[in-house]
């Protein structure tokens, strides 16, 4: 079947969003392991450390959620439209 060029752009930005998504996890993971070893000595305790990251992310997770409506939804929807309305 043929896509017309939106929804070909549609499925690209998609795609190397999924990509991108994809890398910045991986790469927080490894940032997330580097940064409890790190602060293991200053702790005391891997444990400790790993809570503190653990807990660091869940501060990002509640900025985002306070957040959503101006950080991702207003321009998900901006790109979205530019997206289908171009020609």
């Amino acid at each position: 079947f043929l896509l017309n060029r939106s929804s070909d752009l549609l499925l690209t930005a998609f795609a190397i969003l999924i990509a991108i998504v994809g890398l910045l996890s991986i790469t927080a993971i490894y940032f997330s392991f580097a940064a409890a070893y790190a602060l293991q000595p200053l702790v005391g305790s891997l444990a400790y450390a790993f809570l503190i990251v653990g807990g660091i992310y869940l501060v990002f997770l509640i900025i985002i959620l306070l957040f959503c409506q101006r950080l991702i939804q207003r321009p998900l929807v901006r790109f979205l439209v530019s997206l289908l309305m171009s020609k």
